[in-house]
């Protein structure tokens, strides 16, 4: 439900996660609201560090936050450090939703991930398919510490009647992506290697899989300002999917990418590689009757995305 209007205007915002991709996006948007902006690097507070949270918090006593701090990659990086997703991931929401409930935080966001749903949940996916089914393997550690993040915001608020919430944003890309050759999510996978084959005049560019599944990407400074809206709009315990409402098989997906970086040659597939879930759309009726829908197409986010990966790269 939408609750009365939050006013961001003038308060202490922290957003836990700044340098990621998300973070950066949110920090770029919150600019527009004339909020007193915190931000902490490692170096200034472990968000692994529960003393060290809560002494931060305790100083700096941030009247918003938005819980965007994870250990994230793709199903390779998933699949491979189990331990690491699980641990970091579980312990970072841990200390700052109580950190923030301890030092009187006003408002809190969680930013989940469209991987907490079932593996086979029928689609599109709506938000009470939360924990109706068994979770695709590959990212299960991730996956469950998500879940436990927003079982604690579910459990505060009921609780102590804290104003935190939970979204599920689809899969991002944009401007701060991760370009690492085996633990990149998709987009920013495809983006690295397409370029990389035109600039060696490669004949073939081989893409993970079978080219067969269907996902959602979204532009991540739409997600920023999906956030914001919700942050500004919206409190209940119920969850919100943020994302476009139309998928594409990774297949077309990879075409799209090549198209905009001006790749010419030949796209096969490597099936040895896992595919992950058969499809994944979020359900984004609930975000809709809240006032707000994504902005930027999957040609101009990407060709937005491919332009900051060069910046980037020099």
């Amino acid at each position: 439900m939408a609750g009365t209007p939050f006013e961001l205007k003038g308060k202490t915002v922290f957003v836990a996660g700044h340098a990621g991709m998300v973070g950066s996006s949110l920090v770029r948007r919150l600019k527009q609201e004339h909020v007193e902006l915190l931000t902490a690097n490692r170096s200034e507070v472990d968000l692994r560090d529960q003393a060290a949270v809560n002494g931060w918090f305790a100083d700096k006593r941030p009247q918003v936050v938005f819980m965007a701090a994870a250990k994230v990659g793709g199903i390779v990086a998933n699949n491979t450090l189990r331990g690491d997703f699980i641990y970091d991931n579980l312990v970072v929401a841990t200390n700052v939703i109580h950190a923030a409930h301890v030092n009187g935080t006003e408002k809190l966001m969680f930013l989940g991930s469209s991987c907490v749903y079932p593996k086979l949940a029928p689609q599109p996916l709506r938000e009470e398919s939360l924990l109706t089914g068994p979770l695709e393997p590959t990212n299960e550690p991730y996956a469950v510490a998500k879940i436990a993040g927003v079982k604690l915001v579910e459990a505060y608020r009921s609780q102590y009647g804290s104003d935190f919430i939970s979204v599920m944003p689809t899969n991002l890309y944009g401007p701060g992506d991760n370009y690492h050759p085996e633990y990149s999510h998709v987009v920013a996978a495809l983006i690295r290697r397409f370029h990389q084959a035109k600039a060696s005049d490669a004949a073939e560019v081989v893409v993970w899989g079978t080219g067969t599944p269907r996902r959602e990407f979204m532009y991540v400074d739409d997600l920023a300002d999906a956030c914001i809206h919700l942050m500004k709009n919206y409190s209940s315990g119920e969850l919100v999917n943020i994302g476009t409402g139309r998928d594409i098989t990774i297949a077309e997906f990879a075409r799209v990418v090549a198209a905009t970086v001006g790749y010419a040659g030949k796209i096969s597939f490597d099936t040895s590689r896992p595919d992950g879930t058969p499809r994944k759309l979020l359900d984004v009726g609930r975000l809709a009757g809240l006032g707000w829908r994504a902005r930027t197409s999957l040609e101009d986010g990407i060709r937005l995305a491919y332009q900051a990966y060069l910046n980037e790269s020099k």
